[in-house]
């Protein structure tokens, strides 16, 4: 990303009340993720998802390139009482954070490149939890641009070296066209 991608997320979190309510499909994965260990929220913005993990009780670390969306998280996690390291990053340029993770999440964030890095990133066991909306999206709604889309099908492809734990794809109670996924590393 850009200057002007961090500025405009920047911006973005400037703009509005940040939401801390976390993802309904991560949330959804309850009995399935862990309570301890490493997590790694990659693109995760002001933190809405990795500070539900760390209220679960992981060490969650909060990737994203805007300092204004983890200043929010940071804050929150302190008014909370969770603890949380954030981190500024362009992950389209640097390497994600050194493993091993026991989770690594990412929602709402494409950067495939990313998809080759995670069997070497998660821990033996580890989980990887994707959701992003694929090109069929664009028939409801403009945003996001067919370059930030995944296209359908395509999800299980990326993982190459992962086991798939569950997959789907299709329209989600707030109208968006999602595929999402769960994988293990071996």
């Amino acid at each position: 990303m850009s200057l002007a991608e961090r500025t405009k997320w920047d911006a973005r979190y400037r703009g509005a009340a940040p939401s801390f309510t976390p993802s309904a499909f991560l949330t959804g994965l309850d009995a399935l993720l862990p309570r301890s260990g490493r997590a790694l929220d990659l693109g995760g913005g002001s933190g809405r998802n990795a500070l539900a993990l760390a209220r679960r009780g992981l060490d969650v670390t909060l990737a994203d390139i805007s300092p204004v969306g983890l200043a929010l998280a940071r804050d929150e996690a302190i008014r909370t009482g969770n603890r949380l390291e954030a981190v500024a990053i362009d992950l389209e340029i640097d390497p994600p954070p050194a493993g091993p993770w026991d989770l690594i999440v990412q929602i709402y964030y494409l950067h495939r490149p990313l998809f080759s890095l995670y069997p070497a990133l998660l821990a033996p066991g580890g989980l990887l939890v994707v959701a992003h909306p694929t090109r069929r999206n664009l028939e409801r709604h403009g945003k996001p641009g067919p370059g930030f889309l995944l296209d359908d099908g395509e999800l299980p492809g990326l993982v190459s070296g992962l086991e798939i734990v569950a997959f789907d794809e299709g329209w989600r109670d707030d109208d968006r066209h999602d595929a999402r996924l769960v994988a293990r590393r071996r």
